[in-house]
């Protein structure tokens, strides 16, 4: 464990988690402060699996703590900075995870603007919230991790909003790692394809997941662990010269030029 903490040089750091109560979140999470670093997480409404978490960062010996809060409210990003600033003394490293995908097939031409607007409500507008308030607090040689997807660089069809809402994100990630760089500051995207989570179960069930692993190269889905290790890969020095990518953890599934 020692060993581990000195090579990702994470001991001391400081990191926020969104979406953090399962899943990729918790995952990240979890791996984080394995590292050695405190680590705050935020959620929307499941309070039992977000103190669980809770309760696993502190058996790593770090501090942590978790805050419910609607992300899509610009007050629930300054809330979370400051509770990290009170608590922590700061932030380093921001994992901006949170989102949702909603499953059923609609086509653009059927597709309601209420529907529309929820997607990019939940999956972009607060990722700009939280973003707003990094560029500004992050201390100087911090990292910011967004989490995007595969339909972000190849398209999602009858899901035009959720692929609209994470290709934003990562032209977000471009932008911004130029405006931070000047503060040591970097922005990277990770871009899952298809994880084993609560959101992706009912998909991924009987001969939709058999369909889905046959067009893996690497013949399986991915685990939360796959995509954290990633994550912490990107929020560590590292990764230090690593600004403006989009690393793809897919299994070989899309392979972008």
């Amino acid at each position: 464990m020692t060993g581990d903490r000195a090579l990702l040089g994470l001991e001391g750091r400081r990191a926020l988690v969104t979406g953090g109560s399962r899943g990729v979140g918790r995952a990240t999470a979890l791996l984080l402060a394995r590292a050695g670093a405190s680590v705050g997480i935020a959620y929307r409404s499941r309070d039992d699996e977000a103190a669980d978490v809770v309760r696993e960062i502190r058996d790593a010996g770090v501090n942590g703590w978790a805050a419910r809060g609607d992300l899509t409210d610009p007050a629930a990003a300054r809330a979370l900075f400051d509770r990290a600033e009170e608590s922590f003394g700061g932030v380093d490293i921001l994992v901006g995870n949170h989102g949702i995908w909603p499953p059923e097939d609609i086509p653009l031409a059927e597709m309601t603007f209420d529907h529309w607007r929820r997607t990019l409500s939940v999956n972009l507008d607060s990722i700009f919230h939280l973003c707003r308030e990094g560029a500004g607090r992050i201390a100087n040689g911090g990292r910011i991790i967004l989490v995007a997807s595969t339909a972000a660089q190849r398209g999602e069809a009858f899901h035009g909003d959720y692929a609209a809402s994470k290709g934003a994100m990562v032209s977000l990630v471009k932008g911004l790692c130029v405006e931070l760089a000047p503060r040591r500051i970097t922005v990277n995207a990770v871009a899952p394809g298809w994880v084993e989570t609560d959101m992706t179960a009912d998909v991924l069930g009987g001969e939709a997941g058999a369909r889905v692993r046959s067009g893996i190269p690497l013949r399986r889905i991915a685990t939360p662990d796959d995509v954290a290790g990633p994550i912490v890969f990107l929020a560590s020095p590292l990764a230090r010269h690593v600004t403006g990518e989009i690393l793809n953890v897919n299994g070989g599934a899309v392979l972008p030029g």
